[in-house]
């Protein structure tokens, strides 16, 4: 399945399913040794995490994308930790933990952001 839920539509209600994401990176952050990516897509941002004791294969795979690569990920909903949610977004009470990654396809580093 290419994907089953859009990366914005995520809620508290889906903590604990299973779901499959396909997007743009939009900002990936590496913080001593668990990799953040918000994916983007059509719906809006979602955050995914993975650590190599946790996510093994998926961390190898998420350890080289950058921003504008196209990925898809497997994983599950979970609350964000306490104290790490972002009010700023309607995904902000949850993240993904990644099991699986695929890249879909690699950007070209962008010569300065298109984003902030």
């Amino acid at each position: 399945m290419y994907k089953t839920h859009g990366c914005g539509t995520l809620r508290k209600e889906h903590i604990g399913q299973e779901v499959t994401l396909a997007g743009w990176v939009h900002r990936r952050r590496d913080h001593g040794g668990v990799i953040f990516i918000d994916l983007r897509d059509e719906s809006g941002l979602v955050q995914v995490v993975a650590s190599p004791e946790i996510h093994g294969q998926a961390y190898e795979d998420l350890d080289p994308v950058r921003v504008e690569w196209v990925v898809q990920v497997r994983g599950h909903v979970r609350a964000r930790p306490a104290g790490t949610e972002n009010p700023k977004l309607p995904t902000g009470e949850v993240e993904v933990t990644a099991e699986e990654v695929r890249v879909l396809n690699r950007a070209k580093p962008l010569p300065f952001p298109v984003h902030k």
